[in-house]
């Protein structure tokens, strides 16, 4: 059998009328304590006027008898009625006392409890506000929210937080729908280029050799396309598992490695490479610079200019990558590190629009951060600054 469940509502209740039990009882006890110890001290008091008087009635009674034997009987027995009555009224006083307190103590107690009922009901009542939020959340539905008014208490805090926890995971679960959205149609259509080239050859009779090669060749570009969106978004799942491999990497030497492999074609570089070092992923580095020399080049204008620096400066490395080309809105500079965005039309095969999203996902590994701004004469000026790390003496 189990021991029936005491709601946080009820263990309030009780802790409030608990302690005010307890202090009431001490002031009960203090309050009897000091008016037992006065009524002794009037009561002694009262006895020695009480005696003093009766002693000089009874001596002028009793001056014709000068016998001392029946004074001092005449004496004892006053003094002896005195002192009982008043111990008497002393008790009795003391009982009404105790009496009274201790019915005033619990009627007040039932109030306490009855009022530390209703304290602990409204104190509670954003936690119960959370916890219907809470259980009104899922995958499906994280619109709710608590937006709990009143002074900004503790559970106030708590209530704005877990509405920001909400709105961070609503974000995260669209981000990811659109993600999961985009790539199945990113990777359906090479998919689907392969099949229709396969069926418009197949459904002649006798396909010549130019038409077999050429089947090749296209399902052979649109197997390179599918490979290598696969492969950008295996990056991305990777880098949300954090770094495997973290070592010394010059990022001026990176960017060199990538600048040999790099077709500008009428493009115009200008680089001012200074050794800057950093601490991570050697491969994911180069990637993150391919990515930036590859958009800087890919979204330009015929004879435009490519301009790639690399600087320290207050324990960070700064890697800047900046392009001539057409304009871009800033309402647009937000969107372009979600997977999948491009700034041109959807239908133009300018890439996956994965670039500045792996970009992100490696700095965030690595620390770092990065930033885009459009330049005024058109073109993006990126930005990426990580955690420099002092070069390791070699021995």
């Amino acid at each position: 059998m189990t021991r029936p469940r005491l709601t946080i509502r009820v263990r309030l209740t009780l802790l409030y009328t608990g302690l005010f039990a307890v202090c009431g009882a001490i002031v009960v006890a203090i309050t009897y304590l000091l008016v037992a110890g006065l009524s002794e001290i009037q009561g002694a008091t009262r006895q020695t006027d009480n005696a003093e008087q009766f002693l000089t009635y009874c001596r002028q009674a009793l001056r014709v008898n000068a016998d001392s034997d029946l004074r001092l009987k005449c004496d004892l027995t006053f003094l002896e009625g005195v002192v009982a009555g008043a111990a008497g009224q002393r008790e009795e006083t003391l009982s009404h006392l105790l009496w009274y307190s201790l019915i005033t103590l619990v009627a007040v107690t039932l109030l306490a409890a009855l009022a530390g009922w209703i304290v602990a009901g409204r104190v509670l009542r954003p936690v119960h506000r959370i916890t219907a939020a809470a259980r009104a959340a899922s995958e499906h539905n994280l619109s709710a929210r608590v937006s709990l008014d009143g002074p900004r208490d503790e559970l106030h805090e708590l209530a704005d937080t877990f509405d920001d926890m909400l709105a961070r995971l609503q974000a995260a679960f669209e981000s990811q729908r659109r993600f999961i959205a985009n790539a199945s149609h990113e990777l359906r259509t090479p998919l689907t280029l392969m099949r229709a080239t396969v069926d418009v050859v197949l459904a002649k009779r006798a396909p010549t050799e130019a038409e077999l090669l050429g089947m090749g060749r296209d399902v052979r570009t649109a197997v390179d396309q599918a490979e290598a969106l696969v492969g950008a978004l295996l990056t991305l799942a990777r880098n949300e598992h954090g770094l495997s491999v973290r070592e010394e990497v010059d990022l001026a030497t990176v960017a060199e490695n990538v600048l040999d492999d790099v077709q500008f074609g009428d493009r115009r570089l200008h680089a001012s490479l200074q050794p800057v070092v950093t601490s991570g992923d050697p491969v994911l580095l180069e990637r993150l610079v391919a990515n930036l020399v590859d958009n800087a080049i890919r979204h330009n204008v015929p004879g435009g200019d490519v301009w790639l620096s690399t600087s320290a400066s207050d324990g960070q490395v700064a890697l800047e990558v900046r392009n001539t080309g057409p304009a871009v809105g800033a309402d647009q500079i937000d969107g372009l590190f979600e997977p999948f965005r491009r700034l041109h039309d959807r239908t133009t095969r300018d890439g996956f629009g994965l670039g500045l999203a792996i970009v992100s996902s490696i700095a965030a590994v690595h620390h770092g951060a990065v930033s885009v701004a459009p330049r005024q004469d058109g073109g993006l000026h990126v930005t990426l600054t990580v955690p420099a790390v002092r070069l390791t003496p070699r021995e």
